[in-house]
């Protein structure tokens, strides 16, 4: 008689308990995860139906699955899941042709053209906060989604025809928001697409969004390749014209390639954008001290004018509070792997076509690289503070080559948006609760999220 030679396996919780493990994972996903990593440490395992789930919370090991040896890795289901709705775009594709399309973006999002987009997104801010009555309790979740599809259908379609794209928000945003993590145990792609499909109490099924999107997009598309491939300064000019301007040659991209490209950034750079400004203003209205400190450095650097490109540098505080919100409510909660093939992670062996999760959650709040971690500190993003923690202790915007190729965009979005409203207003809270969230695809506020307004 032969034996199989037992596996060093990460320890976790007994496999009996896997309908358990998916049911907590749907109703308070960060909170299994976090207790998995207090109870099991920096490699934990655990079985959903059939997948093996091994949860990483060690920075030199989230570095080696994301940077070290990413080519042993590939994205996990539940992006192959969504390419009903994004198609193959640099969120979903893989390998030689997504290693192809990120050389062909990158460079609309090189600093340059981001610096551009500055006065534009300190305009949209303005219109929100001009809008605004001195005592107001708006639904900042609801503002923030309005203000920044303004912000993102500008920056990737021109003023005129970004007009169109807010119409397919509301069927996007229903379709995104049936997508799990993990499905029930022992469901494969096709029943999940089938589940995703069903239509919801509002009678609209999961089609809608991507037909939506489909009418407007491929709409503006042809309109543009009608007019020639000039740069009107936005990103879909960029994108047409990306094969010339990046030297790879062949065959520009189909209008299909083209619609896949915008759809994600679309997605990307909208609700996870309006979750953390969201968020910001949510933790400004219950911290004086922190909001005190901002505005100060509000009024030296800015004064009475709108803030622009150049002055982010010099926003180091708001720079701190962005950072802060991003370490302790990342709206990319979690990211996802499969190896290829057996794998040694710390030690422990991971097989091929586990399910390999990093959940910056999780990592951002170890007290190791974080004291305190549920205290809500801007001071932690001093520079001597960063210089003490490992690189991937904080990782909001992933890493390798898979990195969100928008941070740039994101980040400078963020510090103009907030030094532009927090310059006129001040926040306070309506309520004493804390927000709560939602967390799908990506981390966002569940339900309205009010606070009042306060002229300075």
């Amino acid at each position: 008689m032969s034996t199989r030679p037992r596996l060093n396996l990460p320890p976790g919780p007994p496999s009996v308990f896997q309908l358990r493990h998916v049911l907590a994972l749907r109703r308070d996903p960060t909170g299994f995860l976090l207790r998995l990593a207090a109870r099991y440490g920096d490699v934990s395992h655990f079985r959903a139906g059939p997948l093996r789930v091994v949860l990483l919370n060690d920075p030199d090991l989230i570095k080696d699955v994301l940077v070290t040896r990413q080519h042993l890795f590939r994205k996990g289901a539940a992006l192959q899941r969504m390419k009903f709705l994004l198609g193959e775009g640099l969120l979903t594709s893989e390998g030689e042709f997504h290693d192809r399309q990120r050389r062909l973006i990158l460079p609309a999002f090189h600093r340059q053209r981001i610096a551009s987009y500055g006065d534009l997104m300190a305009a949209h801010a303005a219109r929100t906060r001009d809008a605004w009555a001195d005592g107001a309790t708006p639904d900042i979740y609801a503002e923030m989604k309005a203000l920044t599809m303004r912000i993102v259908c500008d920056a990737l379609f021109g003023a005129d025809a970004g007009r169109e794209f807010p119409r397919a928000a509301e069927p996007v945003n229903d379709t995104i928001n049936r997508f799990h993590l993990f499905g029930p145990p022992g469901l494969g792609p096709k029943a999940l697409l089938t589940l995703v499909r069903t239509p919801r109490r509002t009678g609209r099924p999961v089609s809608t969004g991507r037909d939506a999107l489909n009418e407007v997009v491929y709409k503006i598309i042809a309109e543009r390749r009608r007019e020639g491939a000039r740069d009107r300064g936005d990103l879909l000019s960029m994108l047409l014209r990306a094969e010339v301007e990046s030297g790879e040659g062949g065959a520009p991209m189909t209008d299909e390639q083209v619609r896949d490209e915008v759809v994600i950034l679309f997605v990307a750079g909208y609700e996870t954008i309006a979750s953390t400004l969201a968020t910001a203003l949510h933790l400004l209205s219950r911290h004086s001290d922190v909001q005190a400190r901002l505005h100060a450095e509000l009024d030296e650097v800015l004064g009475e004018r709108l803030p622009a490109y150049d002055d982010i540098p010099r926003l180091t505080y708001t720079n701190m509070l962005l950072a802060e919100t991003l370490r302790d409510f990342p709206a990319a909660w979690v990211t996802s792997r499969r190896p290829s093939e057996d794998v040694e992670l710390g030690g422990f062996h991971v097989p091929a076509g586990s399910l390999v999760l990093m959940s910056p959650h999780v990592t951002q709040h170890d007290a190791r690289y974080f004291p305190d971690p549920f205290r809500f500190d801007p001071e932690r993003w001093t520079e001597s503070a960063q210089r003490s923690r490992p690189e991937f202790s904080y990782f909001p915007f992933g890493g390798g080559k898979r990195r969100c190729v928008g941070e740039g965009f994101a980040l400078a979005e963020g510090v103009v948006v907030l030094a532009t409203l927090a310059r006129r207003w001040r926040f306070a809270p309506v309520s004493g609760r804390p927000a709560q969230f939602h967390y799908g695809v990506i981390a966002r506020p569940a339900g309205n999220l009010r606070v009042r307004v306060e002229r300075r």
